[in-house]
């Protein structure tokens, strides 16, 4: 079927749509600005950027949440023809995206919570201590949080590189199922 005719029986929901997209613009925001927070000096720009990074680390928890409720109670498409452990690998990697959806930002919660520094969201909402604050604690968390957020990196690259082949290599239009706008 030609990418511009894909019939809407074979799309995700405008709902499931736009938390992917929002999700991924999110994902990939907050990861860029952890990396380069990461090495800045400690500063007032710095503090801010951590504060950022919190914020959008919990809007992602929250919209994770509401994007599984959603899956797991509207059927996705059919998934695009293709041999059977390219369609394992796929439902693996789409389960362990989810997983890490969530991991990383509650691991990033437990480590603030751990270092004493609490998650007020969006400068407003004082979120609860995930864990006590432990420094020797926070010091063996700081590492999986990172480690987490780069295992996401590399999952959704492959996640990407996977829709692309899909789509101009095997030409099945699969791009068109995510696509905002009408089917």
């Amino acid at each position: 079927m030609p990418a511009s005719t894909a019939s809407p029986r074979l799309r995700y929901t405008g709902p499931a749509i736009a938390l992917h997209w929002l999700l991924a613009l999110m994902i990939v925001g907050a990861f860029g600005v952890g990396v380069y927070m990461s090495d800045l000096p400690v500063s007032p720009s710095r503090l801010k950027l951590y504060s950022w990074h919190k914020w959008a680390g919990v809007t992602i928890l929250a919209l994770s949440a509401l994007r599984l409720l959603w899956r797991l109670t509207h059927r996705p498409p059919a998934d695009a023809p293709m041999p059977a452990w390219q369609a394992s690998a796929a439902h693996a990697t789409h389960g362990l995206l989810y997983a890490l959806f969530f991991a990383v930002p509650l691991v990033g919660w437990a480590y603030s919570s751990a270092a004493g520094f609490p998650v007020v969201w969006f400068g407003v909402l004082p979120l609860p201590d995930f864990v006590p604050v432990d420094k020797a604690l926070a010091e063996a968390i700081k590492p999986w949080h990172g480690n987490l957020a780069w295992a996401l990196a590399g999952l959704v690259t492959l996640h990407v590189a996977g829709a692309l082949k899909h789509q101009f290599i095997d030409r099945h239009g699969l791009l068109d199922r995510m696509r905002p706008g009408r089917g």
